[in-house]
């Protein structure tokens, strides 16, 4: 395998990097078909909104917490094995979910099954990718996590599309059956680093023997937790993520709340999607001109800005203009992390570093789309939960601003030895 790998054309890098956004495509695109399953779960089990809310709220707190696992596992035995599996995991949770009799039975099959098959699949893919790229980290990076934004912008509305045509439980198992075929294609192209295969990152010639390696070695995440710079990236994703999932998962309900209905929901879904997807690419690139920490800070900003005109909203442009720039800045921020992950902590253990950093995401996840849910099923309206999530982003733009450069901090690092 390694002469094929050797010698292919194409440098297999970009191969990593194509089954990545295949894998992120597939599983987010399950994730975030939610909205468009809302309202039929709400009237098929008679359920409030803040009931219904924590089936996605289960799912997305197991995809980030479980990412740490998932990052430790495919440390040791490769990437391959575990994105594959967890892919299959989710398309086994669809077909539990599809023949649920009671809510319960979805938070088990989507909820669950989804969500830890998200959470096995989606951090040792984006590891894989970091550590094939050094110089052109970035643009690799921004590539492979399109896929996030490319299922956002399918999944809900094939799902809803779907389910006027067949129904919502024939419509999960016409989503397990395209993820297992994601599972196949992504499973094939995701491997190991270069250096299984006597390669180099970025296509460079192989380093002679003696040389130092092309990537530094970087911290284990037992060191890596002991710093400064691990904790505030933590807490600042923690504190966004209250907030950041509200709309995915509130927003297509606010649209029929105001006469905008659901269809036009969904089409607010679909644009959160296409925003993310283009937010990856360009703030990615603006990456290497500001520096990833001090973009990264102002992804948090956008977003909570963005939160702000959602809760003054009413009428259709705002919440278009809304759901494109609120999705263009998530998708800066899930760019932007897993490289400033790299920058700071190097490659050596890099799948359970980010693993460990998402699991504060899935803290916010898990709980602040529920809270946002039970705040309109008691006060009649979003406001205050949205609101909120703005203050607490612009707590992690502060939180991000004081933490020290990367390069900066790696130097101090070393002089301090």
């Amino acid at each position: 395998m390694s002469v094929s790998v050797g010698q292919a054309r194409i440098f297999p890098g970009w191969w990593v990097v194509a089954g990545a956004f295949l894998c992120m495509m597939t599983g987010f695109a399950v994730a975030y078909s939610f909205a468009a399953f809302f309202g039929a779960l709400e009237t098929e089990f008679a359920a409030r909104r803040g009931e219904t809310s924590l089936v996605f709220s289960i799912c997305a707190f197991l995809y980030f917490t479980l990412g740490l696992p998932g990052g430790l596992i495919a440390d040791r035995v490769g990437p391959r094995p575990v994105v594959f599996g967890g892919l299959l995991l989710i398309a086994a949770g669809l077909v539990l979910a599809a023949g649920a009799t009671s809510l319960w039975q979805v938070y088990l099959g989507y909820g669950i099954g989804a969500g830890v098959g998200v959470g096995l699949s989606y951090v040792p893919s984006v590891a894989a990718v970091q550590r094939w790229f050094v110089r052109k980290r970035g643009v690799a990076v921004g590539l492979a996590v399109a896929g996030i934004g490319v299922g956002t912008l399918i999944g809900a509305p094939l799902a809803h599309e779907l389910i006027a045509r067949v129904g919502w439980r024939q419509t999960y198992l016409v989503l397990a059956g395209l993820t297992v075929l994601g599972a196949i294609a992504s499973g094939f192209l995701v491997r190991r680093p270069p250096e299984f295969y006597g390669l180099a990152p970025d296509g460079d010639p192989p380093a002679p023997a003696g040389a130092p390696p092309a990537i530094p070695p970087g911290l284990t995440l037992r060191a890596a937790v002991r710093t400064g710079p691990f904790w505030g990236i933590y807490g600042g994703a923690l504190l966004m993520s209250f907030g950041l999932f509200v709309p995915f998962v509130h927003l297509a309900p606010y649209a029929a709340d105001i006469g905008l209905g659901e269809s036009f929901g969904v089409l607010l879904i679909v644009l959160l999607g296409v925003g993310s997807t283009v937010g990856r690419f360009m703030f990615s690139s603006l990456t290497n001109r500001f520096g990833r920490r001090l973009s990264f800070a102002c992804m948090y900003l956008g977003a909570g800005l963005m939160m702000v005109l959602w809760s003054q909203s009413s009428s259709a442009p705002a919440l278009i203009v809304f759901a494109l720039l609120f999705g263009a800045f998530y998708g800066g921020f899930v760019a932007i992390a897993p490289s400033l992950a790299a920058d700071y902590f190097g490659g050596r253990a890099l799948g359970s570093v980010i693993g460990a950093l998402y699991s504060g995401v899935g803290i916010g996840a898990l709980l602040g789309s529920p809270a946002a849910g039970y705040a309109y099923d008691f006060f009649g309206s979003y406001a205050g939960a949205i609101l909120a999530g703005a203050a607490l982003c612009v707590v992690s733009f502060v939180v991000t601003l004081l933490m020290p450069e990367p390069t900066h901090w790696l130097q101090a690092r070393s002089r301090s030895r």
